[in-house]
């Protein structure tokens, strides 16, 4: 009897413990299998690797016309903001009321002009940067993106992490270190090697200035709308291009060697950029910029597996281990929500301590039964040692 209480009290620690350790990673409530792999969970993976596709497909075409001879950084990023200007800025422009192009210009011109700002340095730094570095270095530094969007979405949109989500991003970074390590081995370092800390700092740079992007595309997404801000983006951006594809690119473009090969390569550049910031500002309303760009470490994947067809790249197995990983890591971040600086005490805190009460309670009602079972074996057991007492004492008289 003994024996089958303690092995009991064993069990319930070993359970009791791994409950605690469970509320640590993922907070309070019960995480159940069927609450963890929803239809929600689905479609936001399916969404990422959507937008993943169209980077792919940014990457594919820029690598044509590199090929070809063409390396028009901002004209292609012009031709992006233009598209954007002639539909969400036209629908703005159209709208009645508070929400009119022309009440958002007055108060908020320099807010969605800095934002555009960021976002077309963002864009032109990092290409840029691979006239300096390698395709290794901006690999794995362009990975500075995330811990840089967690830290601004920590103080400016109070999301608040739970220990499972750091976990994911690291197993999000392994799986990059297993693309990087694949690409070594294949013999894809390719870039320059020439000032590369100028490269490295570029690539620094722009990782930086997209997590700002982000971070202003998900408070603007969730706070105010979609169109709105694409519809300011486009705006800006295509005057802020405009001018710096002037400056830098004029005498770029007029010896470009034009033919349907070419219009056809910015056509498919340009719907795969204008595709991916429509469909963008959806997958992080759904979620948050975080997660988006975990599931974007997917793209350099996507873009190896084409160039294995398209541009006879070798293969490796790592690159199978490398999107398992990744795709491990991103499904690790998703299943737990982030939760907000202002949730009250009672919503959060006390959920928590009802769940640690619960424990507790349910130890007392082991402990209680545990006592009372031994309670009664010691009063069955005297009461059994004086029934033999009086026997014997009674046999005597």
């Amino acid at each position: 009897m003994d024996g089958e209480v303690g092995e009991n009290s064993f069990e319930h620690g070993r359970l009791g413990a791994l409950s605690h350790w469970r509320r640590f990673l993922c907070g309070p409530g019960n995480l159940k299998f069927k609450d963890v792999f929803t239809w929600q969970l689905c479609k936001t993976i399916a969404m990422g690797q959507a937008l993943s596709m169209l980077i792919c497909g940014t990457a594919v075409t820029c690598q044509y016309l590199v090929d070809a001879g063409v390396e028009t950084p901002m004209m292609q990023s012009f031709l992006n903001y233009t598209l954007l200007l002639l539909t969400y800025t036209l629908v703005l422009a159209f709208r009645r009321g508070e929400n009119n192009i022309v009440q958002i210009l007055k108060t908020k011109w320099w807010k969605y002009f800095l934002m555009a700002l960021t976002d077309v340095e963002a864009n032109y730094t990092v290409v840029k940067a691979y006239q300096f570095t390698t395709l290794t270095s901006i690999q794995l530094l362009d990975c500075f993106v995330i811990p840089v969007l967690m830290v601004l979405s920590w103080i400016f949109l109070k999301t608040r992490y739970r220990p499972l989500h750091f976990i994911a991003v690291a197993v999000c970074l392994l799986g990059v270190g297993a693309m990087v390590g694949a690409d070594l081995l294949a013999g894809r370092d390719q870039g320059s090697s020439n000032h590369v800390l100028l490269g490295d700092g570029l690539v620094l740079v722009s990782a930086a200035l997209y997590a700002v992007s982000n971070v202003c595309q998900e408070y603007t997404v969730k706070n105010l709308s979609r169109v709105e801000f694409l519809g300011m983006m486009g705006l800006f951006g295509t005057l802020i291009s405009g001018v710096q594809m002037a400056i830098l690119e004029s005498r770029t473009i007029p010896v470009i060697s034009w033919n349907w090969t070419i219009c056809l390569l910015f056509v498919a550049y340009t719907l795969c950029m204008y595709g991916l910031y429509s469909f963008m500002p959806v997958v992080v309303n759904l979620t948050s910029a975080t997660a988006v760009n975990l599931s974007l470490l997917t793209a350099d994947l996507f873009s190896l597996f084409c160039g294995m067809f398209l541009f006879h790249y070798n293969f490796s197995a790592l690159y199978i281990v490398s999107f398992v990983v990744i795709t491990l890591g991103f499904i690790m971040f998703n299943i737990v929500p982030t939760y907000p600086a202002d949730q009250s005490y009672s919503t959060n805190d006390r959920a928590y301590h009802l769940a640690s009460s619960a424990d507790v309670q349910q130890d007392a009602d082991i402990v209680g039964d545990w006592l009372q079972k031994e309670g009664q074996e010691n009063e069955d057991s005297i009461g059994s040692s004086h029934r033999a007492h009086c026997n014997g004492f009674c046999s005597q008289i």
